[in-house]
């Protein structure tokens, strides 16, 4: 097996890149816009500490239920650095114990291979690096081998496209380049 032939792989690699984004963020562009509807730069990194806290019970297969409503609300808002460290140091290391995962994952969508659930961790990890980028005003530039998986996995039409209101609606294309395809498939503008 490749290193890319299984989406976890790239997991550790793609946290540290979102980490490095959110260490970069200025104090005065917490607050800025992103091009995610009605979230600025703090609520981005909040969505991605809930993920990632609730990471290590779903690769565990616990049932929702059992975690309920822990990870839910504005608790992330207030130290985003703080709170994405927090979460990253229980969910990178969960991502790098293959053997440990339950498959398949309990997800809001239903039972997922935990190879599709890993599909998802990283599309959104990529997207939101570049939304992050875009709001506090650093380099755009993206990882070429996250993209191009995020992509792949984007061009299978994948349920999660389909849900109400997680991605805007397509949109044309900036350029030829898969940054370009991938960001404009989930509405985003270059």
């Amino acid at each position: 097996m490749s290193d890319t032939a299984d989406a976890r792989a790239l997991l550790p690699a793609a946290i540290d890149r979102f980490t490095v984004r959110v260490l970069a963020v200025g104090d005065d562009a917490w607050d800025a816009p992103t091009p995610c509807a009605a979230w600025p730069v703090r609520d981005v990194v909040a969505h991605l500490c809930s993920e990632h806290e609730w990471a290590p019970h779903v690769l565990a297969g616990e049932p929702l239920e059992t975690v309920g409503d822990r990870y839910s609300g504005d608790r992330f808002r207030a130290d985003p650095v703080g709170s994405w460290r927090h979460a990253v140091a229980r969910s990178r290391p969960c991502w790098t114990a293959t053997a440990t995962h339950a498959d398949p994952v309990p997800t809001s969508f239903g039972p997922l291979a935990v190879a599709e659930y890993a599909e998802q961790m990283l599309l959104d990890l990529t997207v939101h690096e570049w939304d992050l980028a875009r709001g506090a005003g650093l380099d755009e530039e993206l990882d070429v081998v996250g993209v191009e998986r995020a992509l792949a996995y984007v061009r299978s039409d994948p349920i999660m496209l389909t849900g109400p209101g997680l991605f805007g609606d397509p949109v044309a294309p900036a350029g030829a380049a898969p940054r370009d395809e991938l960001l404009a498939r989930l509405g985003r503008r270059v």
